[in-house]
């Protein structure tokens, strides 16, 4: 089965990222985040359809938030648990745009407030694979 997935082709990418160490120097951490998810893909030229960010007081979900930018080729998303100091973003485009260029522009304006953020993990996945490409 790996070599018939290999020979195929795809038409979008999703690249996972993990972080730790996620202690902002920043107010309202969720609203932050969703500013800088909001800002990258204006900046990569994606458009943006819908935003929002939803933040756990820790009483029914662990505290922290997640938040989402849904874009015409798909989504941009960020979760944390804050009182872990975990954060794990994705980003999964389709088309034109290369999700690996929007996942530096965040991780660029990441490390800027929270200088000891650490990359545990950066994943890219082929998505919408297909045979007629």
């Amino acid at each position: 089965m790996g070599d018939e997935v290999s020979q195929r082709n795809a038409y979008g990418r999703h690249v996972y990222v993990d972080y730790v160490n996620f202690f902002p120097n920043a107010d309202e951490t969720a609203s932050w985040v969703l500013e800088i998810l909001r800002s990258s893909v204006k900046e990569c030229g994606v458009k943006e359809v819908h935003s929002h960010s939803e933040i756990f007081d820790g009483n029914k979900s662990p505290p922290g938030f997640a938040s989402i930018v849904l874009i015409d080729e798909s989504h941009v998303t960020a979760h944390c648990y804050s009182d872990k100091g975990w954060l794990a973003l994705d980003a999964f485009t389709c088309g034109e745009h290369d999700p690996n260029h929007l996942v530096n522009i965040i991780h660029e304006k990441l490390v800027e407030k929270c200088n000891d953020l650490k990359l545990m993990k950066r994943e890219v996945v082929d998505r919408f694979v297909n045979e007629s490409l």
